[in-house]
């Protein structure tokens, strides 16, 4: 058991995505989900929590509304896609990885920088490939700067270019 589990906070939709997480990576499952009773506050047998698993990270969604069950953030909308103040970093190991998430994970979603996405769902995901941290950590700072200005240039990161980037 991991010490710390991302939970997420969907209105309604938190099956509908999980069942799109488990569907886009490996080594996923859903474990349990529970529903609300009559006590509410969601609709009676409605999904209230669902405990999955993403390339065996746990994670828990949640059908919780749009505001604090306490009353507390009423009025304010409590979306995922309010920031990207909080992401989940993917690190793959091969540029096919990398384009085939890409792929999946911007379907209804939106590209942003530097290896950066939105899924339709408000999701902020980061999709690295393998090698980027040793373009980074190269003494050379040239090298360095010339392989992060390629990086500031893509929305999706290809590893290939910025090799080529940094050593042109």
């Amino acid at each position: 058991m991991q010490n710390i589990t991302p939970f997420l906070w969907f209105d309604d939709n938190a099956e509908e995505a999980v069942n799109f997480y488990v569907s886009t990576f490996n080594d996923s499952r859903i474990d349990t989900v529970t529903r609300y009773s009559e006590a509410g506050p969601g609709p009676e047998g409605s999904v209230m929590t669902i405990a999955f698993a993403l390339d065996g990270t746990d994670f828990i969604a949640l059908n919780g509304g749009r505001s604090t069950p306490d009353g507390s953030e009423l009025g304010r909308e409590f979306t995922l896609a309010a920031s990207s103040a909080v992401s989940f970093v993917v690190n793959c190991a091969t540029q096919a990885e990398v384009d085939r998430l890409w792929e999946k994970l911007t379907d209804g979603g939106q590209p942003l920088q530097c290896g950066w996405l939105r899924d339709k769902f408000g999701v902020t995901w980061q999709i690295v490939p393998e090698g980027l941290s040793e373009l980074f950590s190269n003494a050379n700072p040239d090298k360095v700067q010339k392989a992060m200005k390629a990086m500031f240039g893509m929305e999706k990161l290809d590893i290939n270019v910025l090799r080529r980037a940094q050593e042109s």
